[in-house]
């Protein structure tokens, strides 16, 4: 994917970053539920208690880009993967949702405004895993 930074502005950067902590606020006061997409998924998946607003946020996901497309276009879309590397991308990721009790959401969003240690612990070893991931296929695998 590839980042048109000649669009850029920190306006809708802000904006973005301002709703998803409104939304988190909103779970958490309403629900007291933390936005961790990996556990509202989870959840849906598995059946779990509070179906019905697991699937709102889910649908709110989704239908977030359409309602952008009402204002403004969506930045086009290039992913330079190959299927192999996107499911092996993909199970690597739920593994590590797994394995670290939760997402970027849950643990970088939520975690961190509530001043959580383990969070904090989560989030760094997400971004250190990420940025070694690029390094070493953009660099030392060259692909």
């Amino acid at each position: 994917m590839t980042i048109d930074w000649t669009a850029f502005t920190p306006v809708t950067a802000l904006a973005g970053g301002a709703l998803i902590g409104l939304a988190s606020v909103l779970l958490l006061i309403f629900n007291g539920r933390i936005a961790g997409i990996s556990g509202v998924l989870g959840g849906l998946l598995e059946g779990s208690s509070g179906i019905g607003w697991r699937l709102a946020f889910i649908i709110g996901l989704l239908a977030a880009p359409l309602a952008w497309q009402l204002f403004a276009p969506l930045p086009p879309i290039k992913i330079e993967a190959g299927y192999p590397t996107l499911i092996a991308a993909g199970l690597l990721v739920g593994f590590g949702t797994r394995l670290g009790s939760g997402c970027t959401s849950g643990h970088g969003v939520c975690g961190l405004s509530r001043l959580s240690p383990r969070s904090l612990v989560a989030t760094l070893v997400f971004m250190a895993a990420g940025f070694a991931t690029v390094y070493v296929v953009r660099h030392l695998l060259a692909v």
